[in-house]
């Protein structure tokens, strides 16, 4: 399939704009604030011991998915283990957006984070994000996929019939919620959004997932992993939604911490999400309804290529100014 989408897609051209997020336009490079003396594609730790980072307390934010106050409760436990861990306080930063969670980062005011998918990119170019682990199952096995859903009754019984209709997707920073259908959508269905079909958007996945169960949007483009979770919380019945489309497995949220943490703090970080007792926990009670049992380190480089292949195919490069 993806030969497809990356051939296809090519033909999606145009810039893509978020309101407090750097504008798109071709190729995955950093900012020319920092250096890749190593060549894995993030930002390195800077040499000069002064101008590292040692905050007395450390701010971490989860990407918001959903409804932030949420996973405030679902981190404490984490949260906790990292302040022993680190020897810090640490506090939780509710989000309500990717381009305030970037930003955030890029003024110095977050310091370990979870970027989703598609947005991890950017955090990554513009904003010194150094993304090392990942949630996985116990098998070692990760990820989510893009469904594309409707609710039962609805007048779409496949793809095909999105034509004319409205497609809720999040925003244009969201691999599933936006990047990933459009390309797949022009690629193997030739829909092509404004021309084709009506795109809203709804900002969160749960915001989209609500939407189809309560009848507001005809069809939305989610990650499948949100949606699971919030059926198994109740907050949706799985009988409120149908799914038409399911994509390969993506890479799901990446943790890291901001490029110019002192060194000897971001192994401790590291050490505190791999170190995390998994077994009982609110993490374990909410991630497990999804999958995930563990973290497991990653490389954006390797783990990333797939998303840095769909910018590319989208014309997507990042402008950090």
């Amino acid at each position: 399939m993806l030969h497809k989408l990356f051939a296809a897609a090519l033909v999606l051209a145009g810039l893509i704009a978020w309101e407090t997020e750097p504008v798109v336009s071709a190729e995955f490079k950093l900012d020319s604030r920092f250096q890749d003396a190593d060549g894995d594609m993030v930002a390195d730790t800077p040499t000069d011991p002064s101008k590292w980072v040692d905050p007395a307390t450390l701010i971490f934010a989860y990407t918001p998915v959903e409804d932030p106050a949420v996973y405030a409760k679902v981190w404490k436990g984490f949260l906790e283990h990292m302040e022993k861990v680190t020897g810090k306080k640490v506090q939780f930063f509710p989000v309500q957006s990717n381009a305030a969670q970037i930003e955030a980062m890029r003024a110095g005011r977050l310091h370990v984070a979870g970027f989703n998918s598609g947005s991890n990119p950017i955090a990554v170019a513009c904003a010194g994000f150094k993304p090392f682990a990942m949630m996985a199952s116990e098998d070692g096995s990760y990820g989510y996929e893009m469904e594309i859903i409707t609710y039962p009754g609805s007048a779409i019984e496949k793809v095909q019939d999105l034509k004319g209709k409205k497609l809720a997707f999040v925003q244009e920073t969201s691999n599933s919620g936006y990047k990933a259908p459009s390309a797949i959508l022009k690629a193997e269905f030739g829909l092509e959004a404004k021309k084709d079909f009506e795109p809203v958007f709804s900002g969160k996945h749960d915001n989209s997932i609500l939407g189809v169960a309560n009848k507001d949007y005809p069809a939305a483009a989610v990650a499948n992993s949100v949606m699971q979770r919030m059926i198994a919380r109740g907050v949706v019945k799985a009988n409120q939604i149908r799914s038409i489309y399911k994509s390969q497995t993506f890479p799901t949220t990446a943790y890291g911490v901001v490029y110019n943490l002192k060194p000897e703090l971001q192994e401790k970080i590291k050490q505190a999400f791999f170190s995390f007792p998994w077994k009982g926990s609110a993490l374990a009670e909410e991630f497990g309804q999804s999958g995930e049992a563990k973290f497991i380190p990653i490389s954006f480089k390797k783990h990333w290529e797939v998303i840095r292949k769909i910018d590319v195919a989208t014309n997507v490069s990042y402008d950090c100014k």
